[in-house]
C-alpha cells in the first residue's frame, strides 16, 4: 500500500493565490469536517479553476493539479494517492460502471478515461489518449482509442554491467546512491528503492525495474 505524500498538496507559506491547492483543501476540509464553509469555499474555488471535482470524491492524498482547468471527475471514481492529472482530463463513468486509478499515476492533458477499467501504479496515460482498457501497473496508454506501449527492458550479466546501464542512461551522478544490480533467474536491471515513474526520452524507472519506452506502431 502506498502511502500518500501530503507535501504535495501542502500550501506554500505566505502564498494565498494556489487554486488546485486550494480546490483540494476545501474537498479535504469537507470531507473532515463535512463544514458549510467548506463547501462555500470549494464552490468558489471550482468556479476559478473550472474543474469539476465533486466534494464527495474518492480521492486519495498527494494529488497534483498543475492546470486544473477543466478537470472533470466523477464522484464515484476512485483515485489512488500521488496520481498526477493535467488540464481537461476527463474521469467520468459509462453504464457499465467508473474507473479506478492506482497511485502514481500520471494523467497527461485532454484525457478521457471512460468506464469500469483499471488503472494499475505507476501508469501513464498520454496526452488526448481516451483509454476504454485497463491498463497494467508501470505501463503507458496513449491514442485514440488508447493502446499500450511497448517496453524494452534492460538485462546484464553481472552487477556490475547492470551500474553501467543504469549510469548510462540516466547519468553516474542520477544513480551514485542507488543500489542496483541484476536479478538473479531474469537478468533484468533492477534497483532496490520504488521512486515514482518519470517519463523520459531515455528511461523509466518502473517500480524496481528500469526499462525503457520503444515508439507505438500506430
Amino acid at each position: 500500500m502506498t502511502d500518500a505524500d501530503w507535501s504535495r498538496e501542502r500550501l506554500a507559506a505566505g502564498k494565498w493565490w494556489e487554486p488546485s491547492k486550494r480546490l483540494l483543501k476545501s474537498i479535504r476540509d469537507y470531507q473532515r469536517s463535512r463544514s458549510k464553509w467548506a463547501v462555500l469555499r470549494h464552490r468558489f474555488w471550482s468556479v476559478v479553476t473550472g474543474a469539476d471535482i465533486p466534494v464527495n470524491s474518492r480521492i486519495g492524498g498527494g494529488l497534483l493539479l498543475p492546470h486544473p482547468q477543466g478537470i472533470v471527475i466523477h464522484p464515484d471514481a476512485e483515485i489512488g494517492p500521488n496520481c498526477l492529472l493535467f488540464q481537461q482530463v476527463t474521469i467520468g463513468a459509462d453504464t457499465r460502471g467508473i474507473p479506478r486509478l492506482g497511485a502514481h499515476v500520471d494523467v497527461g492533458a485532454g484525457a478521457r478515461i471512460i468506464g469500469p477499467v483499471r488503472i494499475g501504479d505507476y501508469a501513464r496515460i498520454g496526452a488526448n489518449a481516451v483509454v476504454t482498457i485497463d491498463v497494467p501497473k508501470g505501463a503507458t496508454a496513449v491514442g485514440v482509442p488508447a493502446r499500450i506501449v511497448k517496453r524494452k527492458r534492460f538485462h546484464a550479466s553481472d552487477d556490475a554491467e547492470a551500474r553501467r546501464i543504469a549510469e548510462a542512461l540516466m547519468g553516474p551522478e542520477t544513480v551514485a546512491n542507488w543500489n542496483i544490480h541484476r536479478e538473479e533467474g531474469t537478468n533484468r536491471v533492477v534497483v532496490c528503492r520504488n521512486l515514482h515513474a518519470s517519463e523520459g526520452k531515455k528511461i523509466i524507472e518502473y517500480l524496481d525495474e528500469i526499462f525503457s519506452l520503444e515508439t507505438p506502431a500506430f
